[in-house]
């Protein structure tokens, strides 16, 4: 298995299990997210496409809710403690949900509580994942596997529509939400295989301080206060360059997305027929997003480095917001709202991933966590009132949403740019103190 991992990525003595476990627990996580994602989507449109920028603006407020008992739990719990927790309480929701759905005939406020429920599912699991990541990794490492770990979430990807697109119709969308239950606990037996990798092989170094010091620090409770994310965040002029690069590729996702959702709602009639189309887009999508990760982004971060990559997709938008604009028509819009997922699984999110590994520990898990939960979702509930605003009052036609589109697309590259030298910056003395160090 090393041999064939090294034929994919730069792979160091010792990692193979770490990379394996990780891969495994990001696959049977977005296994489990991704059957929930078009069952989402079919019941957003049952409760009616003029609700869903209120229901992102619901997912916002949960968001700010959450916050502090997510900071409540990493100031006091070790990491061995909340994470299990985490991924408990989400199963034990999605039984909730199944029972709900069954007792219930009249689907449509259960439709809406469970697309607020999955938006914030989807990034508390996922952010977990990223800030322990970023924990057990050092830069250096992350830009050699982050990619290839991301890859674990594009065949869950495949997994996940697959199952959704072949058992949608015949057994029905709401009965996809036990397996989905049963791959997140099955996650959390990888998750501790990374976390049992890290306490035994750094620290099995004696000779390496820094090592045993890391490990130590990775056992024990964060501390500090349940609101310190919000403190860290605004202190810091890099963490705030990161939020703000975050509300915008959501402001860019967004306006693609509620125009799809528009044209989809008038093609097909029922929930079941709308899951298996979603379900087959994004079986799509993490295809070509894994054949990416694979073969290429180690290979480009290489070559090119992390501020060239980070700045790919914002002007792979900036062209393709232009294009629909000029052709305004369905098609149009599928494709470029697929590459932009192909381009954000692939390229954006790794890289992103890769700007927390230069910020202390505690911010990894706090400051990150706000960032990947609460500023993005108030990116979606912001774009999709603006969205709401200009299609509804100021008569916004598909081809002058392209221009807006375009225009934040072009400040977002900007952006991009920026935050990849500041990488750079912060990562130089890391470096040189771990080399000094012999870690």
């Amino acid at each position: 298995m090393s041999q064939l991992l090294r034929r994919l990525v730069v792979l160091q003595p010792g990692e193979a299990p770490a990379l394996l476990a990780s891969f495994a627990t990001l696959l049977c996580t977005f296994s489990s997210y991704t059957i929930l994602r078009p069952v989402r989507d079919a019941l957003g449109i049952t409760s009616g496409l003029e609700k869903i920028p209120y229901l992102f603006w619901g997912v916002f407020v949960v968001m700010l809710l959450l916050q502090p008992v997510w900071g409540w739990l990493t100031s006091r719990y070790p990491r061995t403690v909340f994470l299990p927790w985490v991924y408990g309480f989400f199963a034990l929701n999605l039984v909730g949900f199944y029972v709900w759905f069954r007792l219930q005939a009249d689907h449509t406020w259960i439709a809406r509580t469970y697309f607020v429920w999955v938006s914030v599912f989807n990034l508390f699991v996922v952010a977990a994942f990223w800030s322990l990541m970023a924990d057990v990794f050092n830069r250096e490492q992350a830009g050699r596997l982050f990619g290839f770990i991301w890859a674990g979430a594009s065949t869950g990807g495949l997994i996940g529509p697959l199952v959704a697109h072949e058992l949608a119709v015949p057994l029905g969308a709401i009965n996809l939400l036990p397996i989905s239950a049963g791959l997140l606990l099955i996650s959390l037996v990888f998750m501790s295989r990374v976390i049992y990798w890290q306490r035994h092989h750094v620290a099995s170094d004696a000779a390496v301080p820094a090592a045993v010091a890391a490990v130590a620090r990775a056992e024990r409770a964060l501390g500090g206060s349940m609101f310190a994310a919000f403190s860290q965040v605004v202190r810091s002029p890099y963490l705030l360059g990161i939020a703000l690069f975050v509300l915008l590729m959501t402001w860019v996702s967004t306006f693609l997305y509620l125009g799809q959702q528009a044209f989809v709602a008038k093609v097909f009639a029922t929930a079941d027929q709308r899951t298996r189309f979603f379900a087959g887009i994004d079986f799509w999508v993490q295809a070509a997003s894994l054949a990416m990760q694979l073969l290429l982004f180690g290979r480009l971060f290489k070559w090119v480095g992390l501020r060239a990559m980070l700045a790919a997709v914002p002007i792979i938008m900036t062209a393709g917001y232009a294009i629909f604009a000029l052709a305004p028509r369905f098609m149009v819009l599928v494709v470029v709202y697929a590459v932009r997922r192909v381009g954000d699984y692939a390229l954006t999110r790794p890289c992103r991933d890769a700007l927390f590994t230069v910020v202390s520990r505690e911010e990894k898990y706090k400051a990150k966590s706000l960032i990947d939960t609460f500023v993005y979702r108030g990116g979606d509930a912001t774009s999709g009132s603006l969205y709401q605003a200009l299609t509804g009052p100021l008569g916004a036609g598909p081809a002058a949403v392209g221009w807006v589109g375009a225009a934040i697309s072009a400040v977002w590259t900007v952006l991009a740019l920026g935050l990849g030298r500041a990488q750079e910056e912060r990562g130089r003395p890391v470096a040189a103190a771990s080399a000094a160090a012999g870690y």
